[in-house]
């Protein structure tokens, strides 16, 4: 975190390796892990250590990087094909962060086309894997400015709902659809966020409520199942929720409950946003039914801590994603503009790989 600023940076690239804020300590603990590796990264990914789709690019970037520089071959050829190793075992950490093959797909391409010795290729996937890290910080700026202009125009202070976490610890700092409140709050449009505790990881509780905390937004902390009473009782204007992958059509994949607080949100004509980078789209699936959903350790279902809230016996399904509907959601907020999910076709060529 910058002292200065409190702004919160989950992947910092410091003294010739990366530091990692440890998301899986925290609210509690608020600690750095040292990354020199690739496998290192890896694990990182696989484990949570850092999360959130655009995250997870920002630390696959660098860790193509550290991967590279593991490779002691001159030969070009060679040192292509080792690099190609590490990239399939980034790939295979969290398979529904779209961000993550992209950034990966990034860099590889970056590293076949350039000319000169591997060294040199070393030098380029560095510089370019900062470049990721920096552009994806401009890129969550301008998704809070963007949200802005498709957030209701109420005569009182706006409550907004989220679900999970997708702030600057999801992202290379300001956040996506925490980015959209962070707007919210600079310009004095926001009265207080609602802040799904998000089951079963609680990353709503543990993360989204600590980095407002840290910044002094107004947050209250609700159980999943209270969003509906909440939006009955008159107290949320809108939703904004960020995404691991979003469909051509605009179908669009996010956290465990994402899909029914968007059901909930149309059941009372509360407008529910999508507030994420364009890196998130991926253009090959034409809609949501072909994303892939990544099943956890079901631990994170039938323990609490070092407790154990279930009997002996019982059966577990811990899918970590649902797929929100293109027609549940009344915009997309991305670097470029809110648009309807219907729209996202026309910024296809803006997609940089």
């Amino acid at each position: 975190m910058n002292s200065l600023t409190n702004q919160v940076y989950p992947v910092i690239w410091h003294n010739d390796e990366v530091l990692l804020i440890d998301q899986t300590r925290l609210p509690h603990e608020y600690a750095f892990v040292e990354i020199r590796r690739s496998d290192d990264m890896a694990r990182a990914i696989k484990t949570m250590i850092v999360r959130g789709a655009p995250a997870i690019g920002v630390a696959a970037a660098y860790g193509m990087y550290l991967g590279a520089r593991e490779i002691e071959t001159d030969n070009r050829d060679e040192f292509l094909t080792r690099l190609e190793q590490v990239a399939e075992q980034l790939r295979s950490t969290r398979p529904t962060a779209v961000n993550l093959f992209w950034a990966i797909a990034r860099m590889l391409k970056i590293a076949y086309e350039t000319l000169g010795t591997v060294d040199e290729i070393k030098q380029t996937l560095f510089h370019t894997a900062q470049n990721i890290n920096a552009e994806d910080l401009q890129t969550c700026q301008a998704i809070g400015d963007h949200g802005l202009t498709v957030l209701p125009n109420t005569p009182e202070k706006l409550t907004l709902l989220t679900h999970c976490n997708a702030g600057a610890l999801a992202t290379a700092g300001y956040g996506t659809a925490l980015g959209v409140v962070r707007s919210a709050f600079r310009e004095g449009r926001l009265e207080r966020l609602f802040a799904d505790e998000t089951r079963p990881r609680l990353q709503g509780a543990k993360l989204t409520a600590w980095e407002c905390v840290q910044e002094g937004i107004p947050v209250t902390v609700i159980t999943d199942g209270m969003a509906a009473h909440c939006m009955k009782q008159g107290l949320i204007h809108a939703v904004v929720v960020g995404a691991d992958r979003i469909a051509a059509n605009g179908d669009a994949a996010n956290k465990i409950g994402t899909y029914s607080l968007a059901l909930v949100a149309k059941a009372h004509n509360i407008p529910f946003f999508v507030a994420a980078p364009l890196s998130t789209v991926d253009f090959s699936l034409p809609n949501g039914s072909k994303i892939p959903i990544e099943e956890r350790n079901p631990e994170e279902i039938y323990k609490i801590g070092d407790t154990t809230i279930t009997p002996t016996g019982v059966e577990f399904y811990n899918p970590a994603f649902d797929v929100t509907p293109a027609e549940l959601i009344a915009a997309i907020i991305t670097e470029y503009g809110a648009f309807a999910p219907g729209e996202l076709k026309h910024y296809q060529e803006k997609q940089l790989v």
